[in-house]
């Protein structure tokens, strides 16, 4: 893992809440982040910056529900990426996705977002035309961590109510 990013303590909350309002003009996924630790949804969760400084970069995976032919699968979510203005184009946010990703125990990520950014990790929107799901392609993509993973003629991706959908 690159030097910097290690995993989100406790102690993290306000720096990271501090980020993500920043970062997204609102509270909105500061209030997600919020649910998603309540209801133990969270699978990893990484910050970048030295501890009891200011955040520079966040990212979460959180669990999500997801039936692939009849079969569930390990599956996450991966939101909310966030980087502060000062740090961006700079590679942090690929190595926090990166460092994400490959902690991750799940057999497929999920992710809402910029399709010419998430691209790059693997994401495509192709494995997510079978699922029933509350976002559609081009910026909802997939990415299959374990191989057939997302080889599916149909299936269901339900997000928890901490996303409020």
């Amino acid at each position: 893992m690159r030097p910097g990013l290690r995993e989100a303590a406790p102690e993290d909350a306000a720096a990271i809440e501090t980020l993500l309002v920043d970062a997204f003009g609102g509270d909105e996924e500061a209030a997600l982040v919020r649910r998603l630790r309540k209801a133990r949804l969270v699978e990893v969760e990484l910050v970048a910056g030295a501890p009891e400084g200011p955040c520079h970069g966040h990212v979460l995976l959180s669990h999500l529900d997801v039936v692939a032919d009849q079969r569930r699968i390990r599956a996450v979510a991966l939101a909310p990426l966030a980087v502060a203005e000062a740090e961006r184009r700079q590679g942090l946010g690929a190595a926090l996705v990166a460092a994400a990703l490959a902690r991750s125990e799940a057999e497929a990520v999920f992710v809402l977002g910029d399709p010419a950014y998430y691209c790059r990790f693997g994401f495509s929107a192709r494995p997510c035309a079978p699922f029933e799901a509350p976002f559609r392609p081009p910026h909802f993509m997939a990415l299959a961590l374990a191989p057939g993973a997302l080889n599916a003629r149909s299936g269901r991706v339900t997000y928890p109510p901490a996303f409020g959908l």
